[in-house]
C-alpha cells in the first residue's frame, strides 16, 4: 500500500487507515466478526494507522486495540485520542493539563504499549485555551511516552494558534462526499501549519457503502437512529443520493465504498482516510481503494450525485463540541 505522510515531522502511514471506534457497538454489533481477526488482517493488507479513543467503550476499545496488536506493535501507527467523556448521554471536553496528565497514563496501560505514535485532543474545551492544552500535551512529547500531536474537528484558528506552540501532526475531521466542511476553510489552514487531514466516517457513516435502504437497516442499538441524517425524511433523502452514487459505481465496475474512498484518496492535498467496519468482507473492499485512482469526470459525477445532503451529522448535544 501507498505511504502517506502525516504531519511535516517524520510520521508515516499507509493511505488506507482503520478506524477502530465500531468495535465496541457504537453501530450495533449484529453479524460482527472477531475485532483482534480484522485488525490482524488489516495489518497483513498494509494498514498501519490504527485509530482509538479513551472514550470509545468507556475505555473497551484500548483494551481491544491493545489485545489485538500485540506482538505487532512495531507494524502499526498508533493513535489514541483524550479529552472527551460522556456524562448521562451528554458529551463534554476537557482539555485541562491535568486531565492530559491522567489520561495518557491510562491510554498507555489499556493499549499496553509504552508510547502513542500519534495523540489527539479529541474535542476543544471552550473553557481552556488551546495553547495551554497544546503546551501539556508537547510536556510528553518531551517525556517521549508521545510522538506526535494531533487536534480533532478544530476550527483553522484554533489549528494556528496550537501549531505556534507545538508542530500539529494531524487534524482528525468528519469528511467525505456526505459532509465536506473541511474544504471550506480548513484545507489552507493544514497548508500553513504542515498538519495532514485524517478523514473519519469517509463513508458517510454508512451511507456510501451501499446498504442502507430504510430505516430499520438500523439495528435497535445503532447510534446513529439518533442522527438527524438517518431520521424521518431526511433518510429518504439521503438514501436517494447515495442510491446515486451506488449507480455511478456499478456503471464503472467498482463497490460504492470503493469509489467513495479513492474520491478522498484523490483530494489534494492529501487525505488519509480511517473507515472503519465489523465485517471481513468490508475491510477487503476498503483496502481495495488504494489501488483505485479515478478520473476527473467520476469525481465531478460523484460530487454532483451527493449533492444536497439533509440533516446535521450529530445530534445537537454532539454538534455543540464541534468547532467549524
Amino acid at each position: 500500500m501507498e505511504v502517506r505522510p502525516i504531519g511535516s515531522q517524520g510520521l508515516a502511514a499507509g493511505a488506507v487507515g482503520f478506524g477502530a471506534m465500531g468495535l465496541t457497538g457504537v453501530y450495533g454489533t449484529a453479524g460482527s466478526d472477531d475485532p483482534a481477526v480484522l485488525i490482524n488482517q488489516a495489518l497483513d493488507l498494509g494498514v498501519s494507522l490504527i485509530d482509538t479513543a479513551e472514550s470509545y467503550g468507556g475505555g473497551e476499545n484500548e483494551r481491544l486495540v491493545g489485545r489485538a496488536i500485540a506482538g505487532r506493535r512495531d507494524e502499526v501507527v498508533l493513535a489514541t485520542k483524550f479529552g472527551l467523556t460522556f456524562r448521562n448521554g451528554v458529551a463534554a471536553a476537557d482539555g485541562s493539563p491535568e486531565n492530559a496528565t491522567r489520561a495518557i497514563d491510562g491510554s498507555l496501560a489499556r493499549l499496553d504499549t509504552d508510547h502513542i505514535d500519534l495523540w489527539y485532543l479529541h474535542r476543544v474545551d471552550p473553557d481552556i485555551a488551546i495553547e495551554e492544552t497544546v503546551g501539556a500535551m508537547a510536556e510528553l512529547v518531551t517525556a517521549g511516552t508521545v510522538r506526535h500531536l494531533g487536534l480533532s474537528e478544530v476550527a483553522p484558528d484554533t489549528l494556528r494558534r496550537a501549531a505556534a506552540v507545538h508542530p500539529i501532526a494531524a487534524v482528525q475531521s468528519e469528511y467525505s462526499l456526505f459532509c465536506r466542511e473541511p474544504e471550506i476553510g480548513l484545507s489552507r489552514a493544514l497548508d500553513e501549519t504542515g498538519a495532514s487531514l485524517v478523514a473519519y466516517s469517509p463513508l458517510g457513516r454508512g451511507w456510501l457503502g451501499g446498504n442502507l435502504t430504510r430505516p430499520d437497516d438500523l439495528a435497535e442499538d445503532d447510534f446513529r437512529r439518533f442522527i438527524p441524517q438517518f431520521q424521518g425524511e431526511n433518510f429518504g433523502q439521503n438514501a436517494a443520493l447515495a442510491r446515486r452514487v451506488g449507480e455511478i459505481a456499478e456503471h464503472a465496475g467498482f463497490h460504492p465504498a470503493q469509489m467513495a474512498l479513492a474520491w478522498l484518496l484523490g483530494r489534494q492535498p492529501a487525505v488519509t482516510p480511517i473507515p472503519g467496519t465489523t465485517k471481513l468482507r468490508n475491510l477487503a473492499v476498503n483496502v481495495a481503494a488504494a489501488e483505485l485512482s479515478l478520473p476527473a469526470d467520476i469525481h465531478a459525477a460523484l460530487e454532483e450525485a451527493a449533492d444536497g445532503v439533509a440533516g446535521e451529522r450529530y445530534p445537537s448535544t454532539f454538534m455543540n463540541q464541534l468547532e467549524g
